[in-house]
């Protein structure tokens, strides 16, 4: 049950942001599902590896250079999944960043 629960708070998350965003289009709500499920997987297998090859980086830009590891899985996910396209690799980096301060604010009332 509470798996169910973070996918529907994740794909709230994704709809509300994709909504709001320009440049980010998605083109149904089984797409929306389809994205959470992948860039979940990615961010699960492909995100430590690609933190761990860019910790240099990562130190001296402070952890900064997180943020451009999101927009690349991101960017990535849109390759992966039809129905989900952002015109710029700009558009997918605040398209991140969004999305994970909706999120966010969506799992805290969760609680």
């Amino acid at each position: 049950m509470k798996i169910f629960l973070n996918l529907l708070i994740s794909t709230l998350a994704v709809l509300i942001t994709a909504y709001v965003i320009p440049g980010v289009v998605l083109s149904a709500y089984l797409t929306a599902i389809i994205l959470v499920v992948v860039l979940g997987v990615l961010n699960m297998v492909v995100k430590p590896i690609l933190v761990l090859l860019t910790l240099p980086i990562n130190v001296v830009t402070l952890g900064l250079f997180t943020f451009i590891i999101n927009a690349l899985l991101v960017f990535f996910t849109s390759k992966l999944v039809s129905g989900f396209t952002i015109d710029s690799f700009f558009s997918g980096l605040i398209f991140s960043i969004a999305l994970s301060l909706v999120n966010g604010f969506l799992n805290s009332l969760k609680k």
